[in-house]
Formats: C-alpha cells, sequence, structure tokens
C-alpha cells in the first residue's frame, strides 16, 4: 500500500485526451474547474444579497480578471524567475512549440505575477465603473481560495512543482526517483481549504470593515506559502536566494506586509 501511495504520481497521465497534435490535461481541466466554482460562489453571494453587485458587473470583471491572471503569471515568471533566459530567448515567452515543431504550450506561471495581474484588473475595473477597489476585493477575495485548491490539484496531476526530498512516509516520488514532499497537496490544502474556510467564515461579520477581509487574504496566503515553500523544491535555475530564501518566500513577505498594513489600518479606525 505504501508503495502505490508513494508512486502514485507516476500512475497518473497528465493528459485527458488526444486529438492529433492536440491534447486536453488535467492541468486545464482543473483550473477550468477552479474558475467555475469561484464563479458560482459568487454568484450564490449575489444570489443571497450578501451584497449589492450585479451578477452581470461580476461576471463582466471575472473574464477581465482571468485573463490578466494568466497574463500577469505568465509575465511573473518570465520577471521573477528566468529572466535572464528570456532575455536571449524572447518569443519563447509566447511560443507554445519546441524547437521540434511539437506542441507543448506555454510553461511557467507565477502566483504573484498572476496577483499583479489581478490587481491592475481590478483597479481599471473600478476606475471605469467607480467603484470601490476594496469593497470589490472584500466580495471576491473569500471565494479564491476555492478555486486554489483545484489549480493545486492540477499541479499535482501535471507533476509539477514538489517538495524537497524527504524520509517521511507521506513523500512521492515525482518520476526521478527520489521521495519528495508532494508540496502541491499541501498547498491545496492550506491556501485552498483552510484559507477558503476561514475567510467564508468572517466574510459577512467583517464586511462593514472595509478592507479587512482583502488584508487577512494577503496576510494568510502569504504566510502559508512562505510556510510551504520550506518543503516546496525552488526553481532549478535560480535556487535559494541569500543561500536560504525562495523567490516565493520573498514575494510572499510583501503580501503579509501588505495584509498587516491593511488589518491595522482597520484597527486604528
Amino acid at each position: 500500500m505504501l508503495d502505490f501511495y508513494q508512486n502514485l504520481p507516476e500512475k497518473i497521465n497528465p493528459v485527458i485526451f488526444s486529438v492529433d497534435f492536440f491534447s486536453v490535461y488535467w492541468y486545464s481541466l482543473m483550473y477550468l474547474i477552479g474558475f467555475i466554482t469561484v464563479a458560482g460562489l459568487l454568484y450564490w453571494r449575489i444570489y443571497k444579497k450578501e451584497a449589492n453587485f450585479s451578477w452581470d458587473d461580476i461576471f463582466e470583471f471575472l473574464l477581465n480578471s482571468f485573463l490578466a491572471i494568466v497574463i500577469g503569471g505568465r509575465i511573473g515568471y518570465v520577471v521573477f524567475y528566468n529572466l535572464n533566459y528570456f532575455l536571449v530567448n524572447p518569443l519563447e515567452i509566447i511560443w507554445p512549440f519546441n524547437p521540434s515543431g511539437e506542441f507543448t504550450g506555454i510553461y511557467g506561471m507565477s502566483y504573484h505575477g498572476a496577483a499583479v495581474g489581478f490587481i491592475l484588473a481590478t483597479y481599471f475595473f473600478c476606475k471605469k465603473r467607480k467603484i470601490s477597489f476594496l469593497k470589490l476585493t472584500d466580495f471576491i477575495l473569500p471565494a479564491i481560495p476555492a478555486g486554489y485548491f483545484f489549480g493545486r490539484i492540477g499541479n499535482f496531476l501535471n507533476g509539477e512543482l514538489y517538495g524537497r526530498i524527504t524520509t517521511s512516509k507521506w513523500g512521492m516520488d515525482f518520476g526521478d526517483g527520489l521521495i519528495r514532499h508532494p508540496s502541491q497537496l499541501y498547498e491545496a490544502f492550506l491556501e485552498g481549504i483552510f484559507l477558503f474556510i476561514i475567510l467564508w467564515l468572517v466574510r459577512n461579520k467583517l464586511s462593514k470593515h472595509r478592507g479587512m477581509i482583502s488584508g487577512l487574504y494577503l496576510l494568510g496566503y502569504g504566510i502559508f506559502r512562505s510556510s510551504i515553500e520550506f518543503f516546496r523544491e525552488p526553481d532549478a535555475q535560480l535556487g535559494f536566494i541569500f543561500n536560504y530564501l525562495t523567490m516565493g518566500q520573498i514575494l510572499s513577505l510583501i503580501m503579509i506586509s501588505g495584509g498587516l498594513y491593511l488589518i491595522n489600518k482597520n484597527v486604528k479606525h
């Protein structure tokens, strides 16, 4: 049983089905399910009249922000994680084929880059619609971690973003013959399920404190992500920064600072 568990990643085919050169991956399906889940939760909140947003406005915002998240995630990976390589090979930022002409998709996304894309999309949407930025983020963010859960499961099924080598029995072999932390599952639980439960339970109790929920989101995600980074394998091309920290931890510290600022601002008022 233990052998089956530890070798489970090798038994999972990341491709659901293929037609000629076109393939559908579990990774893509999980992200789609995540998007639908977030949209469904926000629709439920509107149906329950938990905020005075219309579904048309929120759905338009979700579509706009989804595009911004994808673009921001890609640019963030290029800038934060592999800038030197892409300066030499700029076409590969958007080119989804390998040197043999095979379709491989675009590999490499950064959560923190996606977060910047989300912030920019939210800013311009709120400016256009004359909506309070923090009012919208306080409404949206409690549902977002539910989407992260499926995204991290997608990472697991895709056999990527695995953890560091471990001697623990709950480690898994992701194809290199070494037992590693299944850090994608840690993130699915903490950044996904646990953070969702926290924010969902307080979403209405703190709704009158503008920015408090957004601050809790930034603080919670930043703490969980920076903690899990101690188990996650750093990107090979980047390694450790200052011989100890990962890029994910440094960027998460910025999120923690932003969260503490918003929470402290509310407490003082």
